[in-house]
């Protein structure tokens, strides 16, 4: 996981925009987030900027909601 791009996009975009660039690269390769890469790869990312973001939108900082980011998915992991 790579923090330092989740926060950078958790910090410029809206989670509707995030959720915009989600969906563009799943349809065409391309979003404009201006991220490339392997699409499961953009897609994972974008998916975690956007958990983030949410969560600094519900009143987290944006550590508390990286750290939550992460619980969640320890948790889904199984450890």
């Amino acid at each position: 996981m790579n923090i330092k791009e989740i926060k950078e996009l958790a910090n410029r975009f809206t989670k509707e925009q995030l959720e915009n660039c989600i969906l563009q690269t799943v349809q065409n390769g391309k979003n404009e987030c201006d991220i490339d890469g392997d699409t499961l790869e953009v897609v994972n990312t974008l998916a975690k900027a956007q958990t983030v973001r949410e969560l600094m939108d519900s009143g987290m900082s944006q550590m508390e909601a990286i750290r939550e980011l992460a619980r969640r998915i320890r948790q889904v992991q199984g450890g």
